[in-house]
């Protein structure tokens, strides 16, 4: 079929759908004051229209989608034929009643009453077609379904060509005279009654029996299906289920609402085949079957609970006193118990979704409680599976070190989605699910919880980083006094303690032995000499003098000279702000470059080396760049790349180094300076 004719015939039978529909409703009007007799088995049209519309309303949209799919062709068909059996029956009812005379009275009467009954082919030769079109495969299964076809179209052929007189004779009812006068007999088959009763007693039984065929041909398909198939039959088992809830509605009701009620059931079930055949959110079923269930029997609970407020206040209080009690009753005790069980039953079916404060307040509570990130975690993945009722939930996150913490809820069963944990537009980690039917509303509110799980994951994950940190500092703090007191306790220490002693030693001698004490006092002069030399060690390794005396950028200078060579040229550039760094950027950056430099001309076979600082967006920048070997993509990093990344995330920063497309190493470092100043209280 062309694309063309597959968008044309679609809306060709809606523009007669809707014609037929038309006459059929002003048919209805034109009548409703009339008194039709209940033996002439006719009624108004309208509502086999609303079933016709209800089954030819999703033909039509699976004609459009899949114009060739026998489904769409049984759908929209019997659709149609609804809709002329509603016309049929609303015109016989016009032109016998209304406009006596009417051309086509008896035609209009024979189609409802004889050729009406093939309606009845519609829902087993959906069930049988369902969901790909096609009979069952297996030969025998195959046969049972034709014939139970067979025995179902017997019934329309059997009314389609018994007489009038055998049909009231067996029915053992008369039809009113301005019936009998149609002569609608058109195709009988004049036969011996007995024949005739025989006949239709096995055609009404067939249709009974014909029914077990489709839906056991269903059974087998499901339990041969795989896991695709499955869904789309649970959708037919969810229509019948609810066709079953409407219809089964307290009979004692005005006769229109049964009406309505078929034409909602035909409706539901020709939606349902749509939704299955397409393919169109097959999975929601498991969710829809179970809420059906559980409304219905809370339904039934209700409609029970009712009768027995009623009953009960009668048996008690009287006829005439009954009313009132159960009004009071069910004011002040039984409308808030409904009330609370409703919420209840809401909340045991679909979590606490429907009240996003409680689950953002449960979820900030437990990621209170929890003592570490781990824990944070097991608490979102434990909140995320109550409040949206999931089997099953596993959180990802990436450690700020590289590490991945894992958490799982639950066992997997069924489809999953994946979705994205951000922090700060940073992606962090993921989130997986077994579900895919999450609402917008839904999906906005797992959002916010994510959003703050993730926030309560990288705080705790970053304040367990800096107390790591300031356990590291205050380590290297001990560590460096307890150097500056073996320095200044086994080195200046014992070498001032000579010093004095010499100098004591050349006084007494300078009278007696002069030479000897000018002797000792030169000694003693290159002993402090040495002690000077060691004392300067000693302030370089606590901050470069040459920071002070030559600024950050002559500092860098200066160490670049000693690397210079006539193999190696050093360049060193960066910005005027260099001059007003806080002290502690101001030694990191010169240990990175001075390590750096230590590198390049250790290991990088290098003839070129460029330094630039620049200072830009609250940081400083130092980038050492040299047109060596590189590093190999094998080779393990040593203390000097670690002293390079930690003298950087000290201060807040990152070090980088690595091999740029053009050759040699590239060595970043970004130092933020208003982290630095803060800690120097600037």
């Amino acid at each position: 079929m062309t694309k063309t004719r597959a968008l044309v015939i679609p809306a060709l039978l809606t523009a007669v759908a809707v014609a037929i529909t038309a006459v059929t409703v002003a048919l209805d009007v034109r009548a409703a004051g009339v008194r039709i007799p209940v033996d002439s088995e006719l009624e108004q049209g309208w509502p086999a229209a609303l079933s016709g519309l209800a089954m030819l309303g999703p033909g039509v949209l699976l004609l459009r989608r899949l114009p060739r799919h026998p489904v769409a062709w049984v759908l929209t068909g019997f659709g149609l034929l609804w809709l002329a059996d509603g016309l049929a029956s609303s015109w016989a009812i016009y032109a016998v009643y209304v406009a006596p005379g009417a051309p086509g009275a008896a035609v209009a009467y024979w189609f409802y009453a004889c050729f009406g009954a093939v309606l009845l082919l519609g829902l087993p030769l959906l069930i049988l077609l369902f969901p790909d079109g096609r009979l069952p495969s297996a030969r025998l299964w195959r046969w049972l379904s034709r014939a139970s076809l067979v025995l179902t179209g017997s019934l329309t052929v059997l009314l389609a060509l018994a007489p009038t007189s055998v049909m009231e004779r067996f029915h053992q009812t008369s039809l009113p005279p301005e019936i009998k006068r149609l002569e609608f007999d058109l195709f009988a088959v004049a036969l011996p009654y007995p024949v005739w009763a025989v006949a239709l007693r096995v055609a009404y039984v067939s249709v009974l029996v014909s029914v077990v065929v489709p839906f056991a041909v269903a059974v087998r398909r499901y339990r041969a299906a795989g896991a695709e198939r499955r869904a789309q039959i649970r959708w037919l088992m969810w229509a019948a289920l609810a066709d079953m809830l409407l219809l089964l509605f307290p009979l004692r009701l005005p006769p229109q609402i049964p009406a309505l009620l078929l034409g909602l059931a035909i409706a539901v079930t020709s939606a349902a085949v749509v939704v299955a055949v397409t393919k169109y959110r097959l999975y929601d079923v498991d969710r829809l079957l179970s809420a059906t269930v559980t409304y219905a029997v809370l339904a039934a609970l209700v409609v029970l609970a009712d009768v027995a407020v009623f009953t009960l206040a009668g048996s008690v209080l009287g006829e005439r006193d009954s009313a009132l009690a159960a009004i009071a009753i069910v004011a002040v005790l039984y409308a808030p118990l409904r009330t609370w069980l409703w919420r209840l039953v809401r909340r045991l079916m679909r979590g606490s979704r429907d009240d996003p404060y409680a689950t953002v307040s449960t979820l900030a509570e437990r990621l209170e409680l929890a003592t570490d990130p781990d824990e944070q975690l097991l608490a979102v993945a434990r909140t995320l599976a109550e409040a949206f009722r999931l089997a099953y939930v596993r959180v990802e996150i990436e450690r700020p070190g590289g590490e991945r913490s894992v958490v799982e809820h639950g066992s997997p069963r069924g489809p999953s989605v994946s979705l994205p944990v951000a922090y700060r537009g940073e992606v962090v980690g993921r989130l997986v699910l077994c579900r895919t039917d999450l609402t917008e509303r839904d999906q906005r509110l797992l959002g916010d919880l994510v959003r703050q799980a993730a926030a309560a994951a990288r705080a705790s994950e970053l304040s367990t980083d800096l107390q790591r940190i300031r356990a590291r500092l205050v380590l290297a703090r001990e560590e460096e006094r307890r150097r500056l007191r073996r320095d200044l306790h086994d080195g200046l220490g014992p070498s001032l303690g000579a010093v004095a002693l010499r100098v004591e030693a050349a006084r007494n001698l300078a009278v007696t032995a002069p030479a000897e004490a000018d002797r000792i006092l030169a000694q003693t002069a290159e002993e402090v000499t040495g002690v000077l030399a060691d004392v300067r060690r000693l302030v370089h390794d606590l901050r470069p003098p040459a920071l002070d005396e030559l600024g950050l950028l002559g500092a860098i200078e200066q160490q670049a000279g000693r690397f210079r060579s006539a193999g190696l040229r050093v360049v060193v550039g960066g910005d005027e702000a260099l001059d007003m760094l806080p002290a502690a950027v101001e030694v990191a950056a010169y240990r990175i470059v001075s390590e750096a430099l230590t590198n390049v001309a250790r290991h990088a076979e290098a003839t070129r080396c460029e330094i630039t600082l620049s200072v830009r967006e609250g940081r400083l920048d130092v980038t050492i760049r040299d047109d060596g070997v590189g590093i190999g993509p094998d080779v393990v990093a040593g203390v000097g790349m670690l002293s390079l990344r930690e003298r950087a995330a000290e201060l807040g920063g990152d070090c980088e180094v690595g091999c740029p497309p053009g050759g040699g190493t590239l060595v970043g470092a970004r130092l933020p300076l208003e982290q630095a100043m803060e800690a120097a209280g600037v």
